[in-house]
């Protein structure tokens, strides 16, 4: 596979149909409270784990909103994440973060309205990677998410950048510029192409 810009990759990777029988923008249950959630789960565990704890609370017919977190005790948030790893400092952090957004936004929609990559990025325990997958999956904004799957691919095709925002500028330049090559396969919605790239590569790194 041979590409010399984002757009090629991506469109190599379409031949490979990835993302047969996923949802439409990869990420489960996209633009709710649980893709907060999964994206700080998800960090420096795998994605089979994040799963078995959120059901730990979905199974009982319970869908994980925002207020609720914001008012659980850390042991007990701590107990329903253990599947995830680090669950004593994530619950901590996922519950700061809840009581932050509630504090500056009032209520969920407002904060994916309203939310900006800096805002996370000052929340404690939110990185790049992290403060992406929220603006992309929860929040359908026009991002593309870097992470160690799509670092690994590009090392293999000899590119390497000096930061993670060098990265992705990267990727997106090369979708922007050749937005008319890829656009009707994503509707015209630059979120669903970020969202599906970005599904595709860690598919295809998990699988391919």
């Amino acid at each position: 596979m041979e590409f010399s810009n984002s757009c090629e990759l991506l469109l190599e990777l379409r031949k490979k149909d990835l993302l047969k029988n996923r949802p439409k923008y990869w990420w489960p249950n996209v633009g709710t409270f649980e893709v907060v959630m999964g994206a700080i789960l998800t960090q420096n565990t795998k994605w089979d784990n994040v799963e078995k704890a959120l059901n730990n609370w979905k199974s009982e017919n319970k869908e994980w909103r925002l207020e609720e977190v914001a008012t659980f005790e850390p042991s007990f948030l701590a107990e329903i994440i253990k599947p995830a790893g680090f669950y004593n400092q994530k619950a901590k952090r996922l519950i700061a973060l809840s009581r932050n957004i509630l504090r500056d936004f009032g209520d969920f929609e407002n904060f994916k309205e309203n939310v900006s990559r800096e805002w996370l990025l000052a929340q404690k325990g939110i990185g790049f990677e992290t403060a992406d997958s929220i603006l992309c999956y929860a929040c359908f904004r026009d991002t593309m998410v870097m992470d160690a799957y799509t670092k690994r691919l590009l090392k293999k095709k000899g590119y390497e950048f000096e930061s993670y925002d060098d990265m992705k500028d990267w990727f997106e330049r090369g979708v922007e510029e050749n937005w008319d090559r890829v656009a009707e396969f994503y509707e015209n919605d630059l979120n669903l192409c970020y969202a599906r790239f970005h599904g595709k590569i860690v598919e295809f790194m998990k699988h391919g």
